[in-house]
């Protein structure tokens, strides 16, 4: 049924009530004559007339009335169309793959007269792909940029702004559910789809958003700038060149602001804070932050090179949220080891730098800081669980056990969570074990960790790692309120915030290490037994890759007092021996391995079936290093739908930057990442460009 139907059956009804009032009217003439004659004779003259006159407007004004109408009508619908046409609105309609049907001047206009009647959506504009809209979408709104014609007086094209929206449309008709009533899916299906169409608005915000831009453009940032190693680097050069060193320092960083149009105050000996405007800052991006590499190449005869942090928060909603934000991004770039800067715009935060070794601390006073404060939380509490990262190894192990004699020492109970024995740490947990002098719930999975926790009287000290999603169980950690972090990881954005207390120094080689110089600066120094100081001491040993990688004066020390303590070298070094079909399986991954851009090596590990895959993959990457000319080295294991990376380097490449980039973290020639539901060709395409594209981009 068309509109012209629809209009003309409710004129037919409007024009039909006259006769029903006839009807009426002449029945209760008749019932006037039973009552009086005379006042029926009246009435039925008024009756007839009325009659004459509704037969004279049915037959006679009728077709006027309808032509009136429908010409009413059809001028309606013209001026419709012609609204439509002439919207300054740019309108386009078409069907759910995108073919236009029809579309209004404007919308002609942005395009091009020819390109606005015809074809695809998607040919006109490549942001739009074949499928519009989803199936249970009938409204989206979508951002394009639209380059219109060479301006004759810039010679460029502009740039216009729209934003889309895009509207389902039904064509709705009378017999439709009839019609459906007893159709298939399919039919329905093709029906709806055949009397659906969409509809596209375009909505210019081209002056919007250059208004917006300029906004954020004069948007606050707030920058802060340390110099990591002031005084280690005083001491290391005459003292009559001290002035020479730090002006030369200054002037740098002066100069590098000074371009931004900065706001620079030195607040501290070693400390600038700074403010420019937002729209400098892709000019501060596009260097790359080179004055990390320009303030380490200074040499005026110091020993030591010196570092610089930065930390820079952008888009913040006050000037306050600004500097504090920029002083949480600084503590982070400090607990990353320094030289380095770090950017917060919003919730992303972005690295750059981070290239150099960090620098061993020679000064104890953090260590013995730490210790005090460990044990006076310790001393608070009846109950301590120490927890590592998930497949803990030795270096896990070893600092729990410390913790373990620490809290013993105290009287405390004491508890490490643990749920897989990896085998790197398997025969060391057998010695453990067997030794009658620990209590069989020494190592307790997580699940009863969780049933004996009390927040009142138990506290969680987390060693070995610094990001909640690695650790053993997670849960425990938001159940307990008091966490002790102790840890050798740089740390990332997502590390734990919720710390009572937090001691992580990347430049320490282990997480034993530290453990170590804790015991030792601790009130009533606890005795560790022997089995105690080899599971310390091999985690040393493991971390450091037999003392090669990662080690300081420190580091030795920290082993001296170990063995010191009791640790036997020919005892470690038995319990890494392996087994036959592991050293196999060890070769023929390193057999395996492929060179990639002569520098890097790149190989995998099949870990399902093979017990503690990520240790041997962690090995292979350690043996690969030995070979001529490769710079860093990368082995990919799966492990069921994971896929995990262990990144090894010597000095030229900082692995570190690489993993981050996956999602992962470590150190600068030690570190790791896991990159889920993804097969190994595919992973391995990943690494292989995120290589190239670091590569050309001079960040490696």
């Amino acid at each position: 049924m068309n509109q012209f139907d629809v209009k003309k059956s409710s004129l037919n009804q409007y024009m039909i009530i006259p006769f029903v009032m006839l009807a009426v009217t002449f029945a209760l003439d008749i019932l006037m004559f039973v009552v009086s004659v005379k006042a029926g004779m009246i009435l039925a003259v008024a009756v007839v007339a009325f009659a004459v006159l509704t037969l004279l407007n049915y037959f006679v004004l009728r077709k006027e009335i309808i032509q009136e109408v429908m010409e009413f009508s059809i001028d309606h619908d013209v001026i419709q169309k012609k609204i439509m046409k002439e919207l300054p609105v740019p309108y386009a309609l078409m069907d759910q793959s995108g073919h236009i049907f029809w579309t209004n001047e404007a919308f002609q206009k942005i395009v091009g007269k020819e390109d606005g009647k015809k074809g695809r959506i998607g040919d006109i504009f490549p942001d739009f792909g074949k499928k519009l809209l989803d199936k249970e979408v009938d409204r989206a709104t979508k951002y394009i940029n639209v380059v219109g014609k060479v301006d004759e007086r810039t010679k460029e094209p502009p740039v216009y702004f729209y934003r889309v929206e895009l509207r389902r449309m039904r064509i709705r008709d009378q017999e439709e559910e009839a019609y459906l009533k007893d159709r298939s899916e399919e039919e329905v299906r093709k029906f709806k789809d055949e009397n659906t169409m969409i509809a596209m608005y375009f909505f210019d915000e081209t002056k919007m958003s250059r208004f917006k831009a300029e906004v954020d453009n004069q948007r606050l940032v707030a920058g802060l700038v340390y110099i990591d190693n002031y005084e280690e680097v005083l001491e290391s050069a005459d003292e009559v060149k001290h002035s020479l060193l730090l002006t030369l320092v200054d002037r740098r960083i002066n100069k590098l602001l000074s371009n931004l149009d900065a706001i620079v105050k030195r607040v501290e000996k070693d400390k600038y804070i700074f403010f420019f405007q937002q729209k400098y800052l892709p000019k501060l991006k596009g260097t790359k932050f080179a004055i990390l590499d320009d303030v380490r190449s200074i040499n005026v005869g110091n020993e030591m090179a010196m570092t610089l942090s930065i930390a820079l928060a952008v888009n913040c909603d006050s000037y306050v949220e600004a500097y504090e934000t920029a002083s949480q991004m600084m503590d982070l770039a400090l607990g990353r080891g320094g030289d380095q800067a770090i950017i917060k715009d919003g919730e992303n935060v972005s690295y750059y730098g981070g290239k150099s070794q960090v620098v061993e601390k020679t000064t104890r006073v953090k260590a013995r800081v730490k210790a005090h404060a460990l044990r006076e939380i310790m001393e608070t509490k009846d109950t301590i669980f120490v927890m590592g990262h998930k497949i803990a190894d030795i270096d896990s192990i070893g600092a729990a056990i410390g913790i373990y004699r620490m809290a013993k020492t105290m009287q405390k109970a004491v508890h490490i969570v643990l749920d897989q024995e990896s085998i790197s740490v398997r025969q060391m947990l057998s010695r453990v074990k067997a030794d009658k002098e620990y209590e069989k719930d020494m190592f307790i999975n997580s699940e009863r960790a969780l049933n004996l926790a009390n927040d009142k009287d138990s506290m969680l000290i987390v060693v070995d790692v610094n990001r909640p999603n690695y650790m053993e169980c997670e849960e425990l950690l938001k159940k307990l309120h008091t966490v002790v972090v102790i840890d050798h990881h740089r740390q990332m954005k997502d590390t734990i915030r919720s710390a009572t207390l937090s001691y992580i120094e990347p430049y320490a080689s282990s997480a034993c290490e530290l453990v170590a110089e804790i015991l030792q600066y601790v009130a009533n120094k606890p005795k560790l037994r022997p089995v105690e100081a080899d599971a310390m001491y091999s985690g040393i040993l493991i971390d450091t890759n037999n003392f090669v990688i990662q080690t300081g004066v420190r580091t030795f020390e920290a082993a001296a007092f170990l063995r010191r303590s009791g640790a036997d070298v020919t005892r470690v070094r038995k319990i890494f021996r392996d087994n036959l079909k592991t050293y196999q399986i060890r070769a023929k991954a390193v057999s395996n391995s492929e060179l990639f851009e002569k520098e890097y090596a790149i190989g995998t590990l099949n870990g399902n079936g093979v017990d503690s895959p990520t240790v041997l993959g962690a090995q292979v990457a350690n043996q690969l290093l030995n070979i001529e000319g490769i710079t860093a080295s990368f082995v990919l294991t799966n492990v069921g739908d994971t896929i995990y990376v262990s990144a090894r380097s010597i000095d030229e490449v900082n692995v570190q930057l690489i993993m981050e980039k996956l999602g992962g973290g470590g150190h600068m020639t030690v570190a790791g990442a896991q990159i889920k539901n993804m097969g190994m060709e595919d992973a391995k395409e990943v690494l292989k460009g995120l290589l190239l594209r670091m590569k050309q981009e001079g960040e490696l």
